[in-house]
């Protein structure tokens, strides 16, 4: 059987720590002709948000915040109907807040003033009651990731740095804006490199990480092993919280949770302009399934049909 895989980018697939597929492939930027390698750094769009969840945990876990605290205690100066909304809220995407189609005014490829950016999220009312129904929201996420600033009292991407990808061994991981950075993957779009997504503010927490395939691979270990957070921590995390409304799914915190090729699993998948990205832990096989690339038009769902083949 053919190994599906894109035409830019990396896919790899373990069962147990045995590496069944590694495929690299195709140019991290077709201008210069320069090829993906393992070093190679994919943003990897909202599997980000997973890395926001594990900061919220940890100072949870410390006493520094409790996911039950409004957002507002969190905020500078929220608007009067965020009141009811908790971080849970947040992490779980049943804040009522909308999706980036709800905010035509927000540009997300352009920069931003984070609290002018705040203020284009307050400006359109709730969708709906805090907890009275699910819908995927990244401005949620960019609210945590600010909630985590003032509660460590520090940047948000050099929190993840010290906190989160230090103490796992992701050297080739960081969040921001990738400016003077080697090893970057170019985003494409029908071939073509396309400009990226501003990183540093617009989708901070919500889209902002950039990996290679390895450290996305180490990063499964997270909820696989315990890795970083307590066991209790990470059974909050991979709680189903939330129906999605597709059948058997829900979210946890910064996870779907649901059928994968018709069994159990924890994953999520990313879209930034000009990649695309997936990761997945199936617990029964432990099975792990990574893929990053730098281009538009590839379908994660189609590797999938790697889990469980021989």
């Amino acid at each position: 059987m053919s190994t599906p895989s894109p035409e830019r980018g990396v896919l790899l697939l373990t069962r147990g720590d045995e590496l069944l597929v590694d495929r690299v492939v195709g140019a991290a930027d077709e201008t210069s002709g320069r090829p993906c390698t393992p070093a190679t750094r994919f943003q990897i769009a909202s599997i980000s948000k997973q890395m926001a969840a594990v900061a919220v945990l940890l100072l949870a876990e410390r006493g520094v915040l409790r996911l039950t605290d409004p957002v507002s205690r969190w905020l500078p100066d929220p608007p009067p109907q965020w009141s009811g909304i908790t971080l849970h809220h947040l992490l779980t995407h049943t804040s009522g807040l909308g999706h980036w189609e709800e905010y035509p005014a927000v540009d997300i490829c352009g920069p931003a003033e984070p609290d002018d950016l705040l203020g284009l999220f307050a400006a359109l009312p709730p969708l709906f009651p805090p907890g009275a129904g699910w819908h995927y929201s990244s401005p949620g996420y960019v609210l945590l990731a600010r909630a985590v600033e003032r509660a460590a009292d520090r940047p948000y991407a050099g929190f993840l740095a010290e906190e989160v990808f230090a103490p796992l061994g992701m050297t080739g991981s960081f969040a921001g804006a990738g400016d003077g950075r080697p090893d970057l993957a170019v985003g494409h779009e029908r071939g073509r490199p396309v400009p990226s997504w501003d990183l540093a503010t617009v989708s901070m927490g919500a889209g902002d990480v950039w990996c290679t395939a390895a450290d996305l691979l180490t990063w499964l270990d997270v909820p696989r092993r315990s890795r970083l957070l307590t066991p209790a921590s990470v059974a909050a995390m991979t709680a189903p919280h939330a129906p999605t409304g597709r059948p058997g799914e829900a979210y946890g915190y910064g996870w779907f949770v649901g059928p994968l090729a018709g069994r159990r699993a924890v994953h999520h998948s990313g879209d930034n302009g000009g990649y695309k990205a997936f990761a997945a832990w199936l617990p029964d096989s432990d099975e792990r399934l990574v893929l990053l690339a730098n281009q538009a038009e590839v379908d994660p769902a189609a590797v999938t049909s790697l889990l469980g083949a021989e």
